[in-house]
């Protein structure tokens, strides 16, 4: 028998939260212990209550890993806000109502601003005073937009009258912990998500192959596309754009554009591959919004989730379109400007929503003088010529986007029309042509007809169950020997 020395010390470290490496679906520690986490996870399958309460244990330690222990925060969402639902199902008096959906929209609200925007509304509000301030050290818990926004969207239902509230804080519980989708989304209503959570566990071979397809294409684009392309790449053009040309701005604009895609549709394919493995069907989150032919198509195409709630919730509760079309442009606008600031505490983001606002605005206002049909109908060269309009409106946008100061968007976009030197390209592909073949692959794969990658998902769905199994064992080794050196072994065998 062969002796085996364990470091405990090695335990400790990888059970326990690292500021510097939280841990995401990419990382090497998720994938051993989500290995793990299967396993009792099945054997739990006919224990509705159990299981339940272990995904909800392991949801919280999750979280844990990611944001240390600010877990704390998710039990102060659940509580007050499972007590709001059920006090409002009882109050007979609008009034009492009012109150209370208000009283979840403070603490919600109030969570969120405390800890992303303390710091930026104390120096709007220094700036406006002529004073000072002096920025709070204040740590931003990871997902805190995400799980207050979904808490949200079923104390909101249940204030509507559109859903019924649950009777078990554990069901609830689970509903707002569930962490594939906890720290980075898809945003997931309780009206989706609360029926499928006490029915029998049940996988099919298309629901097992689907997400194998989605663990591998979101593994692909957030781990070797984006990852690498904005390290090796777009970071440098955009800490620096005065010190490149324009052409190499404009193309780690591109850049930009593909790595953000591919960073957050990776991560939601990720979520919904995972919840998938566990027997819950959550909605798509992006579909290719960069085949859009306008703006407000590129809105039903990218981030679904959160557009679909700022519609809701937001755009809805502000008049939508029933009250005017200048009112109708005016909540357009208002509601991308909160969306920009959701993104971040910052102008730059404030400024990217206005864009987006004024864009809708301006397409909603096209299509009223000209009758037109909307842009995603249209067909042809005019469906071209709109795809490559609304791609480079959106590139414009992520400039802003990105730059941290307003002045690093103005060098970037003087560099692209004053210092262009296209004569730089060849030498730039030169240069760096592991990055601009990965950018070629990832806008090919894009752009793509559905039917193709609808023919690979099809392919895997057919493939026997041990060859899903060694397909997506495949990827999972592939992306351990690119994370080695996030995790190290802590049992060593002595021959």
């Amino acid at each position: 028998m062969l002796p085996i020395d364990i470091d405990f010390s090695r335990i400790k470290d990888v059970l326990t939260y690292d500021p510097q490496a939280p841990m995401i679906f990419s990382s090497g520690i998720f994938l051993w212990l989500f290995s793990a986490f299967i396993i009792v996870y099945v054997f739990l399958q006919r224990k509705y209550t159990a299981r339940l309460l272990f995904v909800t244990l392991f949801s919280y330690y999750f979280y844990y890993k990611s944001s240390g222990t600010y877990f704390f925060l998710l039990a102060i969402v659940t509580i007050t806000d499972f007590l709001l639902a059920q006090w409002m199902e009882r109050a007979t008096v609008r009034w009492k109502r009012k109150g209370l959906i208000v009283l979840s929209l403070a603490i919600n609200l109030g969570l969120l601003a405390y800890f992303k925007y303390t710091n930026f509304l104390g120096e709007v509000f220094a700036s406006l005073m002529g004073g000072t301030f002096s920025a709070l050290d204040i740590f931003l818990p990871v997902g805190i937009s995400f799980f207050t926004f979904q808490s949200l969207s079923y104390t909101i239902d249940v204030y509507r009258k559109d859903i019924k509230p649950l009777t078990n804080l554990l069901d609830y519980a689970f509903y707002v912990s569930f962490f594939p989708p906890l720290v980075a989304g898809p945003i997931v209503r309780a009206r989706d998500f609360i029926p499928q959570m006490r029915k029998p566990l049940f996988v099919s071979q298309e629901m097992f192959g689907r997400a194998v397809f989605l663990l591998m294409s979101g593994l692909f684009k957030k781990v070797i596309i984006s990852d690498y392309i904005s390290v090796n790449f777009v970071e440098r053009i955009f800490d620096n754009p005065t010190l490149y040309s324009g052409v190499e701005n404009l193309m780690g604009v591109y850049g930009y554009a593909l790595q953000i895609y591919c960073d957050f549709s990776g991560y939601s394919d990720m979520a919904i591959g995972i919840a998938l493995l566990l027997g819950f069907q959550f909605r798509q989150n992006f579909d290719s919004p960069y085949k859009s032919a306008s703006i407000t198509e590129f809105w039903r195409r990218w981030h679904i989730s959160l557009s679909t709630w700022l519609r809701d919730y937001l755009y809805i509760s502000l008049g939508g379109n029933r009250k005017g079309k200048f009112r109708q442009y005016l909540n357009l606008i208002i509601t991308m400007f909160l969306g920009g600031l959701w993104h971040g505490a910052s102008w730059n983001f404030i400024l990217w929503g206005m864009f987006h606002g004024v864009a809708l605005a301006l397409h909603k206002l096209w299509m009223t003088i000209f009758r037109t049909n909307k842009g995603y109908e249209s067909h042809g060269w005019r469906r071209m010529f709109g795809v490559i309009l609304t791609f480079h409106l959106v590139c414009f946008c992520w400039i802003f986007f990105r730059n941290v100061d307003f002045q690093s968007s103005i060098n970037m976009l003087n560099q692209i029309f004053t210092a262009f030197n296209p004569q730089l390209f060849p030498q730039l592909v030169e240069g760096y042509w592991q990055v601009f073949a990965l950018m070629l692959l990832g806008f090919l794969l894009h752009f793509a007809p559905d039917k193709w990658e609808n023919g690979v998902c099809n392919g895997i769905i057919k493939l026997p169950f041990i060859g899903k199994v060694l397909l997506m064992l495949g990827v999972i080794y592939l992306v351990l020997q690119m994370k080695s050196t996030e995790i190290q072994p802590f049992i060593y065998f002595q021959f």
